[in-house]
């Protein structure tokens, strides 16, 4: 669980608050400032890797069209001539099924996306507002700086009265226990896998690869384990558990399940993305570590990716780009979102009032890498234009049809809205699923892509861009294309209020 900015964090001077406003300094930098060419030479970098295809299949185009237009005089003086040039003829067939075996070998191969699911919890476990102060006040742990101070934060971070949290956290006193901290990952993990199991019609026993994340949760035996002793998976599945990578960890989990799967011929890859709130609730005072407490909230994905052939047509997406930013080596960077102990020894996760604007130098260098991989012709070539006399900042709304922006809060959304010029429609998606579930971590990007959708608005041949921030700090991108026209999946998140949204958010 890592802060993706939420509503702001609290300036500390010598214990007393000075605001709960994002100022300046937090906010995300303009993007219309220098950009590091060498991230756009590591975009290209990713281009040229595929040169050889982007050549060999014009020249057969090329071939093709030639042969198509030559009458049969012409084809059987070719023959004659070839006849008597059979050294010719050999090197030429030498040569073709050289390059043939060499694209064949080294061009990767395709993910489908087949579907996925998102927990939805019971209503017994939202967390209205109103609910949600009168137990912060009833713990006893919160003076009424504190108390306060989240109330603030609630009535500026976007979200509604529908969200959940953990049974525990309903409880007076709250009890994070490690057996709580257990149920409520069965809860979400197993609640996902159930309805994606169902509605793709794919047995436990046919999966080939789990990758599981969760930053805070890690357990002996591990989230992981536990879905494989559930589900009673095969013995020989290559499971993974991924865990402290943050908001960002869905993506670099699919990014995992996608090499494995270049690999592992004619299998299935699982995701679970979650994040576990039971045993990392932060029962102290200290401001920049309350703000988890106000925007994370219960929620969980599950994905199924294939590399069969034969699950393209039944597949939603196709998995075209990842690409993966990490600012780690950055001490600033490194310690923004931070877990730790405050003065009175309680654990919880730091904010750094550097926070935004750390996440947007990390956006900008994800974005610049990406852009020679997604962009037009004309849009690269305006951006290389203008770079050595004015910064440009290129449209990413000729590249992509729908955008999934990380439901870390309303500042982030509101800056990346600004900075990459989008319109309200673009970041919809990401404004609901965080009036609608809070930041549920990881998992919040595929919230909002079931809620476009649950809209209608996904078509044949759109390209998604999936954005995602997280601790460390990492800034990490998913872009996927529709192969048809999808619709919603059965039990989905939305299913029992899409009709409802958009919503007005609070001011």
């Amino acid at each position: 669980m890592d802060g993706g900015g939420g509503a702001g964090v609290a300036k500390e001077n010598g214990g007393a608050t000075v605001g709960v406003q994002i100022r300046h300094s937090r906010r995300l930098p303009d993007f219309l400032q220098s950009v590091n060419l060498k991230y756009v030479k590591l975009g290209y970098h990713y281009l040229i890797s595929h040169l050889l295809t982007l050549c060999l299949v014009p020249i057969m185009i090329i071939i093709l069209i030639e042969a198509s237009q030559m009458n049969p005089d012409e084809i059987h003086q070719l023959w004659l001539h070839l006849q008597y040039n059979l050294v010719s003829v050999i090197i030429c067939s030498a040569f073709l099924v050289f390059g043939s075996t060499v694209y064949i070998m080294t061009r990767p191969r395709p993910v489908y996306l087949v579907d996925y699911s998102c927990y939805r919890a019971p209503e017994n476990l939202k967390a209205p507002f109103h609910r949600f102060m009168e137990h912060s006040r009833l713990t006893g742990d919160f003076d009424e700086s504190s108390l306060d101070f989240q109330r603030k934060i609630l009535e500026r971070s976007g979200l509604g009265d529908d969200t959940y949290v953990p049974e525990a956290m309903h409880s007076v006193p709250p009890r994070p226990s490690m057996q709580a901290a257990r149920e409520e990952a069965e809860q979400v993990m197993f609640g996902s896998l159930d309805n994606l199991f169902a509605n793709t019609n794919v047995k436990p026993k046919d999966i080939g690869i789990l990758v599981v994340n969760c930053s805070l949760f890690n357990p002996t035996p591990s989230l992981s384990a536990m879905i494989v002793n559930k589900y009673k998976f095969r013995g020989n599945i290559r499971s993974f558990n991924l865990g402290g990578m943050g908001c960002s960890a869905g993506v670099i989990a699919i990014d995992l399940a996608k090499d494995l799967l270049q690999v592992h011929r004619n299998t299935y890859a699982v995701v679970v993305s979650t994040e576990n709130i039971t045993q990392n609730w932060y029962f102290g005072n200290k401001k920049s570590m309350l703000i988890p407490n106000c925007l994370f909230r219960v929620g969980g994905s599950a994905v199924l990716l294939s590399n069969k052939s034969a699950d393209r047509r039944r597949a939603k997406y196709k998995l075209v780009h990842v690409v993966r930013t990490h600012k780690g080596a950055d001490d600033k960077a490194f310690r923004c979102v931070y877990q730790e102990q405050d003065p009175a020894g309680k654990t919880g996760v730091s904010l750094s009032k550097d926070l935004m604007a750390i996440a947007g130098g990390a956006l900008k260098t994800n974005i610049t890498t990406l852009g020679p991989l997604v962009l037009p012709i004309s849009e690269q070539l305006l951006f290389f234009r203008y770079i050595s006399v004015k910064p440009y900042i290129p449209d990413f709304k000729l590249a992509f049809d729908h955008f999934c922006i990380h439901a870390g809060g309303r500042a982030v959304i509101d800056e990346l809205e600004k900075n990459l010029q989008l319109l309200p429609l673009h970041v919809e998606a990401s404004r609901m699923t965080l009036h609608r579930f809070g930041n549920t971590s990881s998992s919040s990007i595929w919230y909002e892509l079931a809620y476009t959708e649950a809209k209608r608005r996904m078509r044949r041949g759109h390209r998604v861009w999936q954005i995602a921030f997280g601790s460390g700090f990492k800034c990490n991108s998913a872009v996927w294309e529709a192969l048809r026209n999808v619709k919603p999946s059965r039990n989905g998140p939305w299913e029992d209020c899409i009709d409802r949204y958009p919503v007005k958010a609070v001011s």
